[in-house]
C-alpha cells in the first residue's frame, strides 16, 4: 500500500504573520526587511502583492523600493514567527504524529494507516482551511506517496490550494518540470546536468543510474531515485528528538567583499564562530561547506570531506578559505560556513605518524583560552589580529547575529 505524505507550506510566512497582526496592511505590498543600518537590509518574505510587483527573495532593500516604489517594509520578530508557527504544528499534531519539520514554514505529515488511501487530498484541503481560520495564515499543499514528490506538489501549488501528485499523473505533474525542481539539484549540478542536455526532470528520470553516479557520485543515484519517485525516506515522529546535523553561521558583509583580503577578514569571524559552537556542543566535523552569494544574487556552494574530524578554529577557516578559492566567485554580498557530517569529540580517532599533535593541543589550547574570555567578557573582548584591517568587515558578531539553523535532507 502506498504511503500518504502530505508537505505543508505557508505562504510567504513571515510576511502573513505580520499581516494577520496588522489587518490595515491587508490587501498592499509588505516585505519582511533586515536591518538596513547593518546593511543586512534583505528581503526576508514577501506578501502576494510585492511578488506580483517584482520583489523576491533576497533582494536587497533598494532593489524591491525600485520595483515597487510604494513596498511597506517591516523588520523581523523571529519570536512572534516561532510562537504562530508552533500553533500550527499543534494543528498538524492533530492529524498525525509523524510530523518532520524541514524548516520553520514547511512541514510533512504522514497520514497512512490513520485515513483511507483516498482521503490525502481531502484532509489536506480541511488542514489549509483549518490553518487560514485559526491562524489567519494560508499554506500551499502538496500530497502523494512519497516525501520529494509531496515537497513538489507545495512548490506548483498555487497559494491556498492543494495538489496531488499520484503514480498516475506523475509523468504530466512532475516530468515536464525543470530538473531544479528536485530537492538536491542546486546551480553547479544544474549546470552539469543542462551540459549532459538534461533540462528536465524526466530527461533526469530517463538517464541509465550508472551514468549518473559515474558522474555526480553517490548523490547521482540519489536524484534518479528521486526523479523517479522512489524516495522511501520516513517521515520522523515529531516525538523523536531530530539530530543535530550541523552547525554553521552566515553574514551579509557590511559592504561588499571586492578581494581574497576581504573574504579572509569575515571568513576569520565566521570560522571562530562555528568553531566554538562545535567545541560548546562537543561536536567535531567531517565535512565543510562554504555558501557564496553575489551581489547580483547568485548563488553557490562548495563542500569537502575531510580526512579527520576537527573542531579547530584555525584549520575550519584554512579550509572554508580553500573552498572558497575554488569557487572564485566575486564580488560577494554574503557568505556562510557550515559544519557537517558531526561525530562526538571524544570518539576515538585513528592517529596519523605525518600529523603533529602536540601543535594541535597547543591550537584547541588557544581557542578553549580565546572561548573562556569571551564568554566572560563579551564576543568582541579580544579578537585576531586580521580581523582589525577593516572596521567593518571585522566587527560583526556572527556568534550571536548570524546563525544559521541546522539544513539537511539526507
Amino acid at each position: 500500500m502506498d504511503r500518504q505524505i502530505l508537505l505543508s507550506d505557508l505562504n510567504a510566512c513571515y510576511a502573513s504573520i505580520e499581516i494577520a497582526r496588522r489587518p490595515e496592511l491587508r490587501g498592499k505590498p509588505v516585505a519582511v526587511c533586515g536591518s538596513v543600518e547593518h546593511r543586512h537590509g534583505i528581503i526576508l518574505a514577501k506578501s502576494e502583492q510585492a511578488k506580483k510587483a517584482g520583489v523576491k527573495t533576497g533582494m536587497a532593500r533598494w532593489q524591491a523600493l525600485q520595483r515597487c516604489p510604494n513596498l511597506i517594509t517591516v523588520p523581523p520578530n523571529i519570536d512572534l514567527y516561532i510562537k504562530v508557527t508552533d500553533r500550527v504544528r499543534k494543528i498538524y499534531s492533530e492529524y498525525s504524529d509523524l510530523r518532520d519539520d524541514f524548516s520553520i514554514d514547511e512541514s510533512w505529515l504522514d497520514l497512512t494507516g490513520i485515513y483511507r488511501a483516498d482521503r490525502g487530498a481531502s484532509v489536506a484541503n480541511e488542514i489549509k482551511e483549518r490553518l487560514k481560520a485559526e491562524t489567519g495564515l494560508t499554506a500551499s499543499i502538496g500530497v502523494s506517496w512519497n516525501k520529494i514528490f509531496a515537497k513538489i506538489g507545495s512548490d506548483i501549488a498555487p497559494p491556498d490550494s492543494v495538489v496531488e501528485i499520484t503514480r498516475g499523473n506523475m509523468k504530466e505533474t512532475v516530468w515536464p518540470l525543470p530538473a531544479e525542481t528536485l530537492m538536491g539539484v542546486g546551480y553547479a549540478t544544474k549546470r552539469k546536468l543542462n551540459d549532459m542536455g538534461i533540462g528536465t526532470v524526466g530527461e533526469l528520470a530517463a538517464v541509465a543510474p550508472d551514468i549518473l553516479k559515474r558522474c555526480f557520485g553517490k548523490i547521482g543515484l540519489v536524484l534518479y531515485a528521486f526523479a523517479n519517485g522512489l524516495d522511501s525516506t520516513p517521515v520522523r515522529s515529531e516525538s523523536m528528538q531530530a539530530p543535530v546535523k550541523s552547525i554553521g553561521n552566515s553574514t551579509t558583509a557590511a559592504r561588499d567583499m571586492v578581494c581574497d583580503e576581504d573574504v579572509r577578514i569575515v571568513l576569520t569571524t565566521l570560522a571562530e564562530s562555528v568553531g566554538s559552537r562545535l567545541r560548546e556542543h562537543g561536536f567535531k566535523s567531517f565535512v565543510l561547506e562554504v555558501s557564496l552569494r553575489s551581489t547580483d544574487l547568485r548563488w553557490m556552494s562548495h563542500q569537502r570531506k575531510l580526512e579527520r574530524a576537527t573542531d579547530i578554529t584555525r584549520e575550519i577557516l584554512d579550509l572554508s578559505f580553500e573552498l572558497y578559492r575554488e569557487a572564485r566567485m566575486l564580488p560577494l554580498r554574503s557568505i556562510g560556513v557550515r559544519a557537517s557530517a558531526l561525530v562526538r569529540s571524544d570518539a576515538p580517532e585513528q592517529l596519523d605518524l605525518f600529523v603533529n599533535e602536540r601543535m594541535l593541543n597547543c591550537q584547541r589550547a588557544i581557542d578553549r583560552a580565546v572561548d573562556d574570555i569571551r564568554r566572560q567578557y563579551g564576543f568582541h573582548s579580544i579578537w585576531r589580529g586580521l580581523t582589525g584591517l577593516d572596521g567593518k568587515l571585522g566587527r560583526l558578531n556572527a556568534r550571536e547575529e548570524h546563525v544559521v539553523n541546522p539544513v539537511g535532507y539526507y
